[in-house]
């Protein structure tokens, strides 16, 4: 049997032929660092005296992106608790840290030095998150000489069978489908075959401006134990290059810290999630976000976990339906489609790029330095904490990149690097698709473009920017409405019969020639001035500065 879009082999491989005899270890099993879950499929059946679980840490994939420092401390600090973790139950557990002097920084090649080591009979693994990792599984085989063991990731609620089982015959596909399906599926708020309240989707109430009165709650930290501090000097000795910083670092390391967070969520941030899931606020990078993504991306905590959570707030009144259901669909729904997506259509996906984008990726997306405050913004939140939530990735970070026509590819490893939740199982789909339409549809029916109004009406990001929203044309005018109109204009061949874009190009029709020169004038001006290339001779700039225990 073959894993539908991967090509991986499930069950056991026909034993290679070795020249040396077997020794005391009967499996050795390898667990990545997106895989921190005790009930992980390559570990149910571990024999504490004839297993060795493997965990490395390789500088092949701490800088394969310039990955947020935040990011690679997360995830190295929550591996070694892991791993100690099992240890305390009696296992066989080897941990190659990354400063090893040993270390391959790789996991071929940390691979082959455990097997030389351990002479075990086969190699048993969860399937990779990442194709690219997919890739170098296929080989491990015939270069390390021993049956290879590739067991299906179940930990998410939809597998590649089913996905493609449903995605079959289908011209698009569309995330609310699969989201209906999946929740007829689990029985999540669900009454009689029915969705709770009688919709299957409340987003038309999640999208209110953050009044000014409006104080978002304190978000919980977690002080790093000794296991983390030397993680974090680690990170900070070998990663000091990378963007982004190692301040005020406190996120959950641990299934029981993750618990703390997901609880601190559906009790202080929940009940007011739902309205305000769409507002931005300066000094606020977080409002009522869960900021639980980066556990689930780890397996500190399970997706049905989650929402089961969410949904027995809704039960006992804790929490409206709107934000409950809004919430469910970001997991249950987006989550699992993304995967789908992205298991479905590799490796040609990433390829596309439907709208012939390719201007380099400005400076500013790495230092902050931009006039633009709503940029500024929220490239500050990320190179402060590795977060940001999801409309300012999408409508500001991914808006500007869309309607500046930034080459894809560059975009892509910017969002994989800045964010501690960026797997590129979840991250590409989500940019190349979502923010970008660089596939021409395949996942979003259109793109998400719109002018400074947008941004003006959702958040505070306008108020003493040096440009305006209100000004149509001119050195003063807010650089996201030529940018619009003009994304529009290059674009008219492509997307002019989009119906979802029907009424913008029929104002655009409207535009004499004059108007539509003076739009492109604009545009390019502002385009041709933006630096690009010189970032890594820059530190970030992190304008502000956020109270610690407001931080993720």
């Amino acid at each position: 049997m073959r894993l539908a879009g991967l090509g991986l082999p499930l069950g056991r491989m026909k034993r290679a032929p070795r020249s040396a005899p077997r020794g005391a270890v009967s499996t050795l099993r390898l667990i990545f660092g997106d895989q921190l879950t005790r009930s992980l499929a390559s570990l149910r059946d571990v024999a504490s005296k004839d297993d060795v679980i493997l965990f490395v840490e390789v500088s092949g994939e701490t800088r394969h992106v310039p990955h947020h420092p935040q990011k690679i401390a997360f995830i190295l600090s929550a591996m070694r608790h892991f791993s100690a973790e099992l240890a305390s139950e009696g296992l066989r557990v080897e941990h190659v840290r990354w400063d090893d002097p040993e270390n391959t920084g790789s996991f071929g090649g940390e691979l082959a030095r455990a097997v030389a080591r351990h002479r075990p009979e086969r190699l048993v693994l969860t399937e990779p998150s990442e194709w690219r990792v997919a890739e170098m599984v296929r080989t491990w085989q015939a270069t390390l000489g021993l049956p290879v063991e590739v067991r299906e990731d179940d930990r998410f609620l939809s597998s590649h069978a089913e996905f493609a089982r449903w995605a079959a015959g289908k011209k698009s596909l569309r995330m609310e489908f699969f989201y209906r399906e999946m929740r007829r599926k689990t029985g999540l708020l669900m009454e009689a075959g029915e969705p709770v309240g009688g919709e299957w989707n409340y987003d038309s109430e999640n999208r209110k401006r953050l009044p000014a009165t409006e104080r978002p709650p304190r978000r919980a930290r977690f002080e790093p134990d000794d296991t983390t501090r030397e993680v974090l000097v680690l990170v900070a000795r070998e990663h000091s290059d990378h963007p982004g910083t190692l301040d005020g670092f406190g996120w959950a390391v641990t299934r029981r810290d993750a618990q703390r967070a997901l609880a601190h969520f559906i009790e202080d941030c929940l009940p007011r999630f739902g309205d305000y899931q769409d507002a931005m606020k300066s000094g606020e990078p977080f409002l009522f976000h869960a900021i639980l993504s980066p556990y689930l991306n780890v397996g500190l905590l399970g997706a049905m976990e989650c929402c089961l959570a969410a949904e027995e707030a809704y039960r006992r009144g804790a929490a409206p339906l709107n934000a409950v259901e809004g919430f469910i669909r970001q997991i249950l729904g987006w989550r699992e489609y993304v995967r789908g997506i992205y298991w479905l259509e590799m490796p040609r996906y990433r390829e596309t790029n439907a709208l012939a984008a390719k201007r380099p990726l400005p400076d500013f997306y790495w230092t902050g330095d931009t006039e633009l405050r709503c940029l500024r913004e929220c490239v500050g939140d990320t190179m402060r904490s590795a977060y940001a939530h999801h409309i300012q990735r999408l409508m500001v970070l991914g808006n500007f990149a869309l309607l500046a026509g930034l080459a894809p590819a560059e975009v892509e490893e910017w969002y994989l690097a800045v964010y501690a939740d960026a797997f590129e199982w979840v991250e590409l789909p989500n940019v190349h698709g979502m923010v970008l339409f660089a596939d021409g549809g395949r996942l979003a029916s259109k793109p998400y473009a719109a002018s400074g109004a947008y941004i003006r009406r959702m958040s505070d990001y306008c108020d003493g920017c040096r440009y305006s929203p209100d000004v149509k044309t001119g050195p003063d005018a807010c650089p996201f409405n030529p940018l619009y109109w003009n994304f529009l204009l290059e674009n008219e061949a492509r997307l002019g019969k989009n119906p979802r874009l029907a009424m913008p190009y029929k104002n655009l029709a409207a535009m004499s020639a004059d108007r539509r020169a003076e739009i492109r004038a604009d545009a390019q001006r502002f385009l041709d001035a933006l630096p690009h290339g010189g970032w890594r001779r820059k530190l970030p700039v992190v304008e502000g500065s956020v109270d610690p225990d407001e931080r993720a």
